[in-house]
């Protein structure tokens, strides 16, 4: 059994908050810049130079890349010979955001009651899955979520006789009602199968994967290139304002479903498609 100091978290974690706050990754990087080659609007074509030269300054100043620095999201990979010492891992991974978002200068955006509405003022509660696996490391990764993007999340309980055809209707219309309030070019996470939970949890899961990774899957590859190509023919444009690209990638993500369900879901990802990983 290895043992890893819940100070140790807690440190990487700060870290984690920090960085993927102000460095876009270069994936995102890259799909923008072969965005820019292909579209065709001026504004469009404009929106994505600021984007990239945003991200830049954020890089170069250590700045956020966004003044919404988001909800803290983590997924944790445990390995089951991993025992966490010195403290729990949900209090150490809290703790963690409490630094990161103090000493990052990084907005408090999280209230304590839905509609009670007062600011914890520290970016807590994360919200944090976990999935136990094999070995002696955890992996964890954080992925600041922007309520603009956020709130562009939807789940449909279709069913069987839908199928893929309906599948494909109702996340390229969820792109098409979202417009410009997700500031795109987005990132359209999609889960399939499940339950209605399962379902949610896919499709924010999905937005982790490196832009331009497609699912191992070739009959979901496919379906992914065909998502991609209907969004980005909806007009939607950068930021909202009209062009080709309105999506960076799609990714799709599957489970088991019951005989009499179709769940499907889609989490919308903004322009700064931010997320970062630590191993320990």
């Amino acid at each position: 059994m290895r043992e890893i100091s819940a100070r140790l978290i807690t440190e990487k974690v700060a870290d984690l908050c920090i960085q993927a706050n102000y460095h876009l990754g270069q994936d995102v990087i890259d799909a923008m810049k072969r965005g820019l080659e292909k579209e065709e609007s001026p504004t469009g074509r404009a929106i994505l130079e600021q984007l990239l030269e945003n991200a830049a300054i954020a890089k170069e100043g250590e700045f956020p890349i966004c003044q919404d620095t988001g909800f803290a999201v983590f997924f944790v990979e445990l390995g089951q010979e991993v025992h966490v010492v010195d403290g729990g891992l949900t209090d150490a991974i809290t703790a963690g955001v409490i630094k990161g978002y103090g000493e990052g200068f990084l907005r408090k955006s999280i209230v304590s009651d839905p509609l009670k509405r007062q600011n914890t003022g520290n970016n807590t509660p994360p919200v944090i899955w976990i999935d136990v696996v094999a070995g002696e490391q955890i992996k964890i990764t954080m992925a600041p979520k922007g309520g603009g993007s956020e709130n562009m999340s939807e789940v449909a309980m279709l069913t069987p006789a839908d199928g893929a055809e309906g599948v494909k209707n109702f996340v390229v219309d969820k792109v098409r009602r979202s417009g410009g309030n997700p500031c795109p070019p987005i990132v359209v996470g999609v889960g399939i199968g499940g339950t209605f939970e399962k379902v949610a949890y896919l499709a924010k899961k999905s937005i982790l994967r490196p832009v331009g990774h497609r699912n191992p899957d070739p009959y979901y590859a496919a379906m992914e290139e065909e998502l991609l190509e209907r969004v980005n023919q909806l007009g939607v444009g950068p930021q909202g304002l009209g062009g080709r690209i309105t999506a960076l990638d799609v990714h799709v993500e599957v489970f088991p479903c019951h005989i009499a369900s179709l769940p499907a879901a889609v989490n919308i990802q903004c322009h700064a498609a931010r997320h970062k990983e630590v191993i320990l």
